[in-house]
């Protein structure tokens, strides 16, 4: 199990940092119907890195990707294409990042949040956390390296749990300090808010690079 876990962590972080979706559960918790958008857009969240996790671990396991034979050879391959692609992904980032004080770049939705409902805002966070290239890759490879630790069927599934909560505390983090404090966490949410838009896209790009990196690396030895 400790190896299950210890393979996800990095994978997690990535997920965890994620600016957009963080910049636009604060942006919710701002609206008048916070209390209810806020876990709504959590639970979401949840669902979406649940669901696509536990897919790829039972498509995993039935392809024999946990096994010595011939079919590791498949999984050196994805991990090799999934190192390409986090690889780009990077590059990709970096060079949109903000320089100087440019503004960053924001989708149009979050100048609607004011407007979202509680179904809405959940729907919002399933596609953010499922559908969403970035972590769409990142849960996939969590989930494909959870099974090659060769871990039990419960033990992938306790990694799985701790590569969702680690994922999800970067939108848990804002939520918890609204409920904690109320409106007086505003001053603080909004620092956090300057300095993600600032800062997170150069990190997530070196994070991005050195897991592609060691994907990469990992499938060219299998293959």
């Amino acid at each position: 199990m400790r190896e299950a876990i210890g393979q996800v962590l990095s994978f997690a972080v990535v997920v965890a940092i994620s600016p957009i979706p963080i910049v636009g559960v604060v942006l919710m918790l701002g609206t008048p119907r916070a209390r209810s958008n806020g876990p709504a857009f959590l639970a979401g969240w949840i669902l979406g890195l649940a669901v696509v996790g536990v897919v790829v671990l039972l498509v995993a396991k039935g392809a024999g990707a946990d096994d010595d034979g011939g079919t590791s050879s498949g999984v050196g391959w994805v991990k090799v294409a999934l190192g390409v692609v986090l690889i780009a992904l990077a590059v990709r980032r970096w060079r949109r990042r903000p320089h100087g004080d440019e503004p960053p770049e924001l989708p149009s939705w979050m100048r609607a949040v004011d407007g979202f409902t509680a179904p809405r805002a959940a729907a919002m966070g399933v596609a953010l956390s499922a559908v969403n290239p970035k972590n769409l890759l990142m849960t996939v490879g969590a989930s494909v390296a959870i099974v090659q630790s060769g871990a039990s069927t419960a033990s992938r599934f306790v990694a799985l749990a701790v590569f969702v909560a680690i994922g999800t505390a970067g939108v848990a983090v804002p939520l918890a300090m609204y409920v904690a404090v109320g409106e007086r966490a505003a001053r603080a949410l909004e620092e956090m808010n300057t300095w993600l838009a600032a800062n997170s896209s150069a990190v997530v790009a070196v994070l991005l690079l050195v897991i592609g990196a060691k994907l990469l690396g990992d499938g060219i030895s299998i293959v």
